[in-house]
């Protein structure tokens, strides 16, 4: 039997309610996201960046000298053609000065092809550098957020930030930043040549100019809340889309599909919508500039024929200066279309430092002397509440003694859940303590803490990997003798052999090629081959059926001998045996004793247990 290596995989969360991030249509701050964006994910590629900007212009400056050469090849030929017309003494084309010209050109062409790879060859390198680090910092960031996070936002919209967002800035770094080191130098080595041709001729190319800069700044201020708008609704869609295959079951069992396709229509509508809007702005550039170049191209054909007649410049001048005024205007129009781009880039990047600015989880450094737990847990005068002015928690005080069973039991709401989300640390409490072994949780990091855990809940998480690597989650050491023995004990070998790869079945994405109870044996045995000193049981036989849960609970009761545990449960007949029994009730603990001290009392806890039987 060969078993896949175990690798560490992000914890999934399911989605909590609320709605995404939400992001208005005005403009931001583009100028501080710029700064950002280049202090901290592009300064320290800035040595590479320098080299692609070297090549860059060396690229551009062979470039631009190509169109001189080629106009001197052009007179060479119209000369030599002119004086064999007029049949002048020793009249001929000069092959030897045209051969020297367009070998130089090819010399020119060649040594620009040689820097653009090079340029484009470490610009690639350095876009993937900063994208890299930018996902890094992203995916740190965000096992430092706090679960509420998660709770209050789309995961959809938060999975577009960190993948669609992250992507755009890679898209234009890869693209952008060169074409503007390119364009940027190009118009200025046109333009010094244009000025070398004719002072004249320049002067009325560019007459056009000034126009092109307003329809540029025009355009860019506006289109910059449509890319905004563009790449928020695109989160929301990505949501929408998550939410509803995810759960595509229930939308089909509860016959919703014409609901979802509607709602589905409405976004993309809003999206379709600032989508166009954003394209069409950036469109527009376009015509707009070659409507103005060409009236610059026409002016100055005519002046430059009457100067070519007159005799005061070369006609090879002239075609010179005719390629370099379309090279003029095609910077300028690739200027003003990357600044359309970058205005997307930047709404993108906003999205992703908002997460990054996200407030963090208080953390505390691990204690120095790390111990063994035993198991002790006291609640001492908890209060809670997971928004301001809201107490799910009001005043709890209880104590838990090492090897003791205590069972949770309340209605829907009471506050059972937020009692495991307390222990865990997954939200720290408002005022009060929880300690363990006497020493407050909050003075433990959350690794440490946590590692005193197992936890068995009723909604299954599985990930997309071997049943091996499923079961072995979080205990990379783990042998395939210790893997087969906690499977066995509980009682989930069995199903594992019957599948056609055995333990090296690989579980889909939703884990849809087993059945929910086979997910939840999983489960099990990944609790018991962590081997923990306080299990967390929330509901941990709800998904099998009787005669397995009599097996597994037999295999539970061996793992929770000697260990403290929390059980959660809403049918009673599964915690009879618990040492302790806690009713909770709006947030408070309103009857505590064991099952038949709490059925002789005739109280909360007799009401529940006599309504299920």
């Amino acid at each position: 039997m060969a078993f896949g290596p175990h690798g560490n995989r992000s914890r999934g969360k399911p989605q909590g309610p609320g709605s995404g991030l939400i992001a208005t249509d005005k403009a931001r701050d583009a100028k501080g996201t710029l700064m950002r964006l280049l202090r901290e994910f592009i300064a320290p590629e800035a040595p590479k960046i320098v080299f692609v900007m070297v090549c860059a212009i060396l690229a551009t400056v062979f470039d631009v000298f190509a169109p001189r050469q080629l106009g001197m090849a052009t007179t060479t030929i119209f000369e030599g053609s002119l004086s064999l017309i007029r049949g002048e003494a020793g009249a001929g084309i000069d092959f030897g000065a045209l051969q020297f010209i367009l070998a130089t050109v090819i010399g020119l062409y060649a040594t620009m092809s040689l820097f653009t790879y090079l340029q484009a060859f470490v610009m690639a390198r350095v876009t993937q550098n900063i994208v890299y680090n930018m996902r890094q910092t992203v995916e740190a960031k965000l096992n430092r957020i706090p679960l509420s996070y998660f709770d209050a936002n789309s995961k959809g919209d938060i999975l577009s930030r960190v993948v669609n967002d992250i992507d755009l800035i890679s898209s234009t770094l890869q693209e952008s930043l060169t074409q503007l080191i390119t364009a940027l130098i190009t118009l200025v080595g046109v333009f010094a040549m244009m000025l070398i041709i004719s002072p004249l001729m320049t002067l009325i190319a560019l007459v056009t100019l000034p126009l092109s800069v307003l329809v540029t700044v025009f355009v860019a201020k506006r289109s910059q809340r449509y890319f905004l708008a563009q790449q928020t609704s695109l989160g929301k869609l990505d949501g929408h889309i998550e939410e509803t295959y995810g759960g595509h079951t229930e939308v089909k069992a509860f016959a919703h599909e014409a609901s979802a396709v509607r709602e589905f229509e409405v976004i993309n509508e809003e999206y379709f919508g600032h989508a166009w809007r954003a394209q069409f702005m950036t469109g527009v550039i376009r015509p707009a500039m070659g409507l103005l170049g060409n009236l610059g191209y026409v002016a100055v054909c005519v002046v430059g024929a009457i100067q070519v007649v007159s005799g005061a410049i070369a006609v090879g001048d002239i075609q010179a200066f005719t390629q370099y005024m379309r090279n003029f205007t095609r910077p300028i129009t690739q200027v003003a279309n990357i600044i359309n781009t970058i205005q997307a880039t930047l709404a993108g990047a906003e999205r992703v430092f908002e997460v990054l600015d996200q407030p963090e989880m208080d953390e505390t450094h691990e204690l120095e002397q790390s111990h063994a737990s035993i198991g002790r847990v006291e609640f001492d005068h908890v209060k809670f509440g997971y928004l301001p002015g809201t107490t799910v928690i009001h005043d709890l005080s209880v104590t838990v003694e090492p090897g003791q069973t205590v069972a949770i039991v309340g209605p829907t709401g009471a506050g059972k859940s937020t009692l495991v989300n307390l222990l865990m640390r997954f939200y720290d409490v408002d005022a009060g303590a929880i300690r363990l072994d006497g020493v407050d949780t909050r003075e433990m990091s959350r690794q440490q803490l946590r590692s005193h855990f197992g936890m068995v809940l009723q909604d299954t998480w599985l990930f997309n990997g071997t049943i091996a690597e499923n079961i072995a989650y979080g205990v990379d050491e783990a042998t395939e003798e210790q893997i087969v023995a906690a499977a066995t004990a509980a009682h989930a070998d069995h199903f594992i052999r019957t599948l056609p790869d055995g333990y090296d079945t690989i579980v889909n994405e939703e884990a849809s090629n087993i059945s929910v109870g086979q997910r939840q044996l999983l489960t099990i045995a990944r609790a018991l081959l962590a081997d923990p000193e306080i299990l967390i049981l929330d509901e941990a036989t709800s998904s099998i059926d009787t005669r397995t849960e009599r097996l597994v609970q037999e295999a539970m009761n061996e793992l929770m001998r000697d260990r403290t545990n929390f059980v959660i449960a809403h049918r009673l007949s599964t915690i009879r045996d618990a040492d302790t029994i806690l009713v909770i009730n709006d947030g408070d603990i309103v009857e505590q004793g064991t099952h038949e001290e709490l059925l002789a009392a005739g109280g909360f806890y007799a009401e529940l247990y006599n309504s299920q039987f």
